[in-house]
């Protein structure tokens, strides 16, 4: 698919570092070809953090209609922009900026997209079912905000260190509801918790490196249970593996990533719900995916 750039051309793109393996691109120019948008997505590679507020001033200045934030820059995005979404806001991270009038609101587009991801690629729903979050960092925020708010019954926050676990907890527990909210320390004491739990939601960067362990004790995930994994590659997770070998359903966070990225695009072009082609997004995904040469994985 080639991409057209002229004076009209409105762009949108992804800061983030490293972008050699993103996918955005390939997803987000087939949406837009499907979409007949005179749209072009491009990477925006940014090795220093202290140069984001400079790259985020120049976008605002020209044609940039939005963009997506990825690692390591989400949660330093909050401070960059203009308004934040509640959702934003309460998941501690932004990973979508609409451009409005020279004014940056930032969005999180990452539970929302998880949530698609779940119904879609698991066939689960999270409504009154128990979860488990492994990690403290902004995918878990986002994960958590989204699940308290399709209703779970109770959620927990697993991290190898507690403090930030129980931040998000602080943070979201005024919106909570019905939903009871939890964080534990990640190890032998959060057994219990993992083996109960319906859903598993694997939020940590852990499975990215070829010698990473696992987020957990695979001996601890059974039969009835689901484990999704936001780190995404060509081939099955280790944790994703491990996870279907003893009889679980699992899957990576490819749908994730395309749910994200497609409600981002409905935010920026003020469209409805679910009218961006997710179809046509997975498919230039997993082309470019299969293209790839190694093995290499991505955390959202």
């Amino acid at each position: 698919m080639s991409v057209r750039i002229d004076a009209t051309t409105r762009l949108a793109g992804v800061i983030g570092w490293p972008l050699e393996h993103t996918l955005s691109p390939a997803m987000h120019n087939a949406a837009y070809e499907a979409l007949a948008l005179d749209w072009a997505y491009v990477p925006l590679a940014l090795a220093d953090a202290d140069d984001l507020p400079a790259l985020v001033r120049a976008l605002r200045a020209v044609s940039f209609v939005g963009f997506n934030v990825t690692m390591p820059y989400k949660a330093r995005m909050l401070e960059l922009c203009d308004e934040v979404a509640i959702q934003a806001r309460l998941a501690g991270s932004v990973n979508a900026v609409h451009i409005r009038d020279g004014a940056l609101i930032g969005y999180n587009t990452d539970g929302r997209g998880l949530l698609e991801s779940l119904s879609r690629d698991l066939g689960f729903d999270p409504a009154g079912r128990r979860v488990v979050v492994l990690g403290s960092g902004g995918a878990a925020g986002a994960a958590v905000v989204a699940l308290m708010l399709a209703k779970a019954s109770h959620v927990s926050v697993a991290a190898r260190r507690l403090e930030p676990a129980q931040r998000i907890i602080e943070r979201v527990a005024e919106y909570a509801g019905d939903t009871d909210l939890g964080a534990v320390r990640l190890d032998e004491t959060s057994d219990g918790i993992i083996e109960s739990a319906d859903l598993i939601v694997n939020a940590t960067p852990l499975g990215m490196r070829e010698n990473d362990p696992l987020p957990i004790d695979p001996g601890r995930i059974g039969p009835g249970q689901s484990v999704y994994d936001v780190i995404y590659s060509r081939d099955p997770t280790a944790l994703v593996a491990s996870a279907r070998l003893r009889g679980a359903k699992a899957c990576t966070g490819l749908g994730m990533l395309v749910g994200q990225g497609a409600i981002s695009i409905e935010i920026w072009g003020g469209f409805g719900a679910a009218s961006v082609p997710r179809e046509a997004m997975r498919t230039a995904a997993e082309s470019a995916l299969a293209a790839r040469t190694d093995a290499s994985v991505e955390v959202i």
